[in-house]
């Protein structure tokens, strides 16, 4: 009984001592599975990282082109647009020059008037206004800035005629005896102080009444050709 009862607790310490080593190396394996299966998910998470960062760097970079082009397209617009407000403002400006629109604006009067007073003996001619005075005036006003000139009412171009006939002068056809009233518009101190400084002594010299007024509001109507 005692040789039996050994044998039998050698046979079952053998069994035990396989069935926990069949287990621990069970265990050891499902171990290495899950170590394994979890670093194929680290490496697989790792290559999704990284495939998305190479992604993002990508997009930022074609971003970065889209706006970039956007930026060029916007600026090019916003040139145009300052291109067609300055062919606007200069096509106003020139419509303006040419007396092809009502214009409106500050400005100065000039009335030239025959002189009251004739010295006994003298020629009464060299006591009136004549063509060149209107003219000396309506140069000095181009020359000073002046955006609009009519005289009497009647608006002048760059290429009206003026002449003496006797005791009027003719405007473009249109007879007109004196007093003369040049208006013009423009910067209303430039144009004062400019007429004051070179013209109005010169012509007061010849015998002629010379007034200056600064005007806030004056109003002139287009220039009519014989075309219409």
């Amino acid at each position: 009984m005692k040789g039996t009862h050994l044998f039998l607790s050698l046979i079952l310490l053998v069994t035990g001592f396989i069935l926990s080593f069949s287990y621990q190396r069970t265990q050891i394996e499902k171990q290495n599975v899950v170590e394994n299966n979890e670093w194929k998910k680290e490496d697989s998470l790792r290559s999704q990282i990284l495939n998305l960062q190479k992604t993002n760097r990508e997009l930022a970079g074609d971003l970065q082109s889209l706006q970039q082009n956007v930026e060029k397209k916007e600026n090019k617009l916003a040139d145009q647009e300052e291109i067609s407000s300055k062919l606007v403002e200069d096509l106003k400006e020139l419509r303006m020059v040419v007396g092809n629109v009502k214009v409106k604006g500050e400005g100065v009067e000039v009335t030239l008037q025959d002189s009251s007073y004739i010295p006994e003996g003298e020629n009464p001619n060299d006591y009136i206004v004549h063509e060149e005075h209107i003219r000396s005036v309506i140069d000095e006003l181009h020359v000073s800035g002046a955006e609009a000139i009519a005289i009497n009412g009647q608006r002048i171009s760059h290429d009206t005629y003026i002449a003496c006939i006797g005791p009027v002068v003719s405007v473009d056809g249109n007879q007109y005896p004196a007093p003369f009233v040049i208006t013009a518009i423009g910067n209303s101190t430039t144009l004062e102080k400019s007429l004051n400084l070179y013209i109005v002594d010169k012509i007061v010299t010849d015998g002629v009444e010379v007034r200056v007024e600064q005007e806030s509001a004056i109003e002139m109507e287009p220039f009519i050709t014989e075309e219409g």
